[in-house]
């Protein structure tokens, strides 16, 4: 159902499908070992960063590259995983972005393009994320996303400094993405008017 070749755009963000070839241009984004924090693996060390991208490599997941047709260049990355074709649901995540693109409304635009395609083209039910419970930016920002807050699985995943995260859930139902979609065109329409 998840096409390996699939493009999603607007006129900011361009999202494709993770190469090998792509490997150069993002090893400077994520050399500092301090973005990795929150995250399942250290990017900045070259071991860990092979072993992230493998599932995406395989087609465990949809790893897509984050291109930012602004500067035109890569600033992070996102995915699509654990897709279950019975129960009509997707993850959204393994995302991160470089220093430069953060707080650029990158992240929003692309959650975005992420959920429209879920809902209106693959027509899903549930659409699904998890942070750790202490990433509070990456908490602030689902919920400017207009996902849902649920709940919180307690130690349930190993991170890069060897502490067990308590990891809380996010979601966004089909019946709500029209009213997800409306705020945040508001959202950015308002934020455009302010910027004149």
């Amino acid at each position: 159902m998840l096409h390996p070749q699939l493009t999603l755009q607007n006129s900011r963000v361009l999202l494709r499908a993770i190469k090998q070839e792509d490997f150069p241009s993002l090893l400077p984004l994520v050399s500092d070992s301090a973005m990795w924090r929150y995250f399942t693996y250290d990017l900045s060390v070259p071991e860990e960063f092979s072993e992230w991208v493998k599932p995406a490599l395989a087609g465990e997941r949809l790893q897509f590259i984050v291109w930012d047709k602004k500067i035109d260049e890569p600033v992070g990355s996102t995915a699509f995983g654990n897709y279950s074709a019975r129960d009509e649901r997707i993850e959204i995540g393994w995302t991160w972005l470089a220093k430069k693109a953060q707080g650029t409304g990158i992240n929003q635009m692309m959650k975005l393009l992420m959920y429209q395609h879920c809902f209106e083209e693959l027509k899903l039910k549930r659409v699904e994320i998890k942070t750790d419970v202490l990433n509070l930016p990456a908490r602030k920002a689902l919920l400017k996303s207009g996902a849902i807050e649920e709940g919180v699985l307690r130690s349930h995943t190993l991170l890069t400094n060897n502490r067990r995260r308590d990891t809380i859930y996010y979601s966004i139902l089909n019946h709500e993405w029209q009213e997800v979609k409306k705020k945040n065109h508001e959202t950015r329409t308002k934020s455009q008017e302010s910027s004149f």
